[in-house]
């Protein structure tokens, strides 16, 4: 009898106390949910052996990224619906634990795991051990390298002739070039650099921001990744651009840099990666490499604030398999971090849509190009990529995550003079 759809929605109906919103079609041919819905695919057993050995958020990740689980339709679309079963249901879990009490889903349960099999399958080989986060110089390589060393052939695919990987300044409906170029453009006018100054560039990725810099304002720049891949592709595009002379990139963490004191600073992207112990550490580092009245411009992820900090958690699916060891904080705490290292806050803008709009660029890249983008990685690789850019668009979409620039200086002890212009934001 193919009925293992129907026995699949049931349980989860009963398990969430709502009608799920999708469709599900099982291994067996079997279909159950509204009929217009986008369609859950349920592939084997195994997919059905990962949610019940690990209910949620993870469960689905691996067998998504393992192909045991799909969705034909608007991915956006299904990812939006999930969202508010999972995500936006928060951390409460009585509901759950309430249903589990009753009779006749626990009978249900107990029929899943003998038709799924009783063994939880091995975690697919994309995850990432998880580990407590340390923020070593040791355990930051090993992370940023997880991450970034996949290929630079990959990431020209995703990310496209810009190689920028963070948030576009979108105008109108303008290519993701122009975008990615306004966004360097706006940070170098906000920083205001100005021929013969240096510039650091912590977290330099490909190159971009240090090319743009030195090509389009003639500052010397000094670009710093813990990618080795990275490294290798920044270098060869800054000797094609003929800037060997004013543009240096080091496969080096930001702590290691001692030959301050630079005009201005760029981290654009890499806060993320810094940790919630660290941070104040990040912030006086580059302090100290800043010259008095140098500006710095982070650029950076943050998280809505919680009413208990202490309940904060990494989000399982991107400490697993996107990005190990990375912690978001609300733009607040970053504010107060800051200028607990000294540093005058003078400006923060928000451009949370623009990520929202960058993202589904991204997933387009790669959806066009998928066949070669398994090629070129792995086909769990590459699911991966696709789900945490689409549900990521959906979080900058719905406020549930943001994007800040904030703007800080280092002000003159003596004088407080911060060289800034009296009315703000000439740099739009």
């Amino acid at each position: 009898m193919q009925d293992a759809a129907l026995r699949l929605k049931s349980l989860v109906e009963q398990l969430l106390g709502a009608p799920l919103p999708l469709r599900i079609r099982a291994w067996d041919g079997s279909e159950a949910g509204p009929p217009a819905a986008p369609v859950l695919v349920v592939r084997n057993r195994r997919a059905v052996r990962r949610l019940l050995w690990k209910p949620g958020e993870l469960g689905l990740a691996r067998a998504w990224v393992a192909g045991d689980l799909g969705v034909e339709g608007d991915l956006y679309a299904a990812l939006d619906l999930m969202s508010g079963l999972l995500w936006e249901r928060g951390e409460d879990a009585r509901g759950v634990r309430e249903a589990l009490r009753d009779p006749e889903v626990r009978a249900a349960l107990r029929g899943l795991v003998k038709l799924a099999g009783p063994l939880p399958p091995a975690p697919p080989a994309e995850e990432v051990r998880r580990r407590r986060h340390l923020h070593t110089k040791r355990s930051d390589r090993r992370a940023i390298s997880h991450h970034y060393d996949v290929g630079n052939d990959f990431y020209e695919i995703v990310l496209g002739p810009s190689m920028v990987y963070s948030c576009a300044y979108w105008e109108d409906d303008g290519s993701l070039e122009d975008a990615q170029r306004d966004k360097l453009e706006l940070i170098a006018r906000k920083l205001d650099l100005k021929a013969g100054q240096r510039l650091l560039d912590v977290g330099c990725g490909w190159g971009s921001m240090a090319i743009h810099a030195a090509r389009e304002h003639g500052v010397s720049v000094v670009g710093v990744t813990l990618s080795q891949e990275q490294a290798a592709y920044a270098r060869k595009r800054v000797a094609d651009e003929g800037l060997t002379d004013r543009v240096e990139i080091r496969v080096q963490d930001y702590r290691d840099v001692t030959d301050g004191p630079y005009d201005a600073i760029s981290s654009i992207g890499m806060a993320e990666h810094v940790g919630a112990e660290r941070y104040l550490e990040y912030a006086e580092t580059l302090r100290r490499l800043l010259r008095p009245g140098g500006r710095l411009l982070n650029h950076q992820i943050a998280r809505p604030p919680r009413r208990d900090e202490s309940a904060y958690s990494v989000d399982e699916f991107i400490d697993a398999y996107v990005f190990p060891d990375g912690e978001l904080a609300p733009v607040g705490t970053t504010v107060t971090q800051l200028e607990r290292a000294g540093f005058e806050v003078r400006d923060v803008e928000s451009i949370r849509e623009h990520y929202a709009l960058t993202l589904r660029r991204w997933v387009v890249n790669l959806e066009e190009q998928w066949t070669r983008a398994v090629r070129l990685t792995s086909p769990g690789r590459a699911r991966v990529w696709r789900l945490y850019m689409a549900a990521s668009a959906l979080a900058f979409e719905h406020n549930r995550i943001g994007v800040n620039q904030v703007l800080a200086v280092r002000t003159p002890e003596a004088s407080g003079a911060s060289g800034m212009p009296l009315r703000a934001r000439d740099w739009n």
